[in-house]
């Protein structure tokens, strides 16, 4: 059994570069793997690896320069989520493309999982799912909003062009495990939003504290690792990945013409062209090769 460890924090380093080399190896040394992102503002990522392995990793994360209270959650899976580990500095450790906007300065109020579904169903209440539009697609809250963005940098076009809509209204925001709207309620407060509130520990902490019979939430929750969804419990969902396009599919997606592993999927058969799907084709033949070969196709490399 494998544990999965998701984290972000925001705080101060001098120099990423120094942080990254200690701490590709200790996950190395710890057979641990997943990607960790590192920035000036911080660190973000997800890890699997033991249990001795993780706690080993996280004891060095909190060691850093300002993660003594760093958090996560935590989560299991029976099959490994990652095939190595990657360590990457960054510009930001979440993309939003916004240089005044600092969490560390002021986020919106937290709220947490059992005081969430009141908020949301207040009629005074807009409740936004700051995340992707594939995300979405498989689950959101009930009554949330859908900004239909591709990538999180475009949410501050998004309000720009849709702020009117939610004039004399509280603000009520969500995302996978928090860090999204970490950046997007201070981006709002710095609009002049007054009362911004958001999800605490993000939709996992959420389907992790409530029951569903109590839940707001429809769907499953996308997640960035081997399992692809998780519901309820943190239960790993019925979704596997279009390992072309990187979204979500149901088994039964499988049988659509359109589909071709590693090649395509109804998402995005029409978004390619035929040179791509043929350097698609190539590839999965040497994931195919790999894995007669008793094999990992792509290496633990941090």
């Amino acid at each position: 059994m494998y544990t999965i460890a998701a984290l972000y924090h925001f705080t101060r380093f001098a120099d990423p570069a120094k942080v990254k080399g200690p701490l590709a190896e200790m996950c190395c040394a710890n057979g641990v793997k997943g990607t960790l992102l590192l920035a000036g503002e911080g660190i973000n990522g997800t890890i699997a690896g033991s249990r001795a392995g993780i706690d080993a990793v996280l004891s060095h994360i909190r060691s850093l320069p300002g993660c003594g209270n760093l958090e996560w959650k935590e989560s299991t899976s029976a099959d490994a989520p990652f095939n190595r580990m990657k360590v990457r500095l960054k510009r930001e450790i979440v993309t939003m493309g916004q240089p005044d906007v600092d969490p560390r300065a002021r986020v919106g109020h937290y709220v947490e999982p059992a005081d969430w579904s009141a908020l949301i169903q207040s009629p005074d209440v807009a409740v936004i799912d700051t995340r992707n539009d594939y995300e979405v697609a498989i689950g959101t809250f009930e009554g949330a909003v859908d900004p239909a963005t591709k990538s999180f940098g475009e949410f501050p076009e998004w309000w720009e062009k849709n702020k009117h809509r939610f004039h004399n209204k509280r603000i009520a925001m969500f995302c996978t495990g928090g860090i999204r709207c970490e950046k997007s309620t201070n981006y709002l407060l710095g609009q002049g939003v007054e009362e911004v509130f958001h999800l605490h520990g993000g939709i996992l902490k959420y389907l992790e504290d409530v029951p569903a019979k109590d839940s707001t939430w429809q769907g499953e929750c996308f997640v960035f690792d081997g399992r692809v969804s998780v519901g309820h419990g943190l239960a790993e969902g019925p979704h596997m990945l279009c390992h072309a396009c990187r979204r979500p599919i149901l088994p039964g997606d499988t049988d659509r013409p359109d589909y071709e592993e590693g090649v395509s999927c109804f998402h995005c058969v029409d978004e390619t062209s035929e040179q791509d799907k043929n350097r698609f084709r190539e590839r999965q033949k040497q994931i195919a090769l790999a894995r007669s070969r008793g094999e990992t196709h792509m290496g633990p490399k941090a």
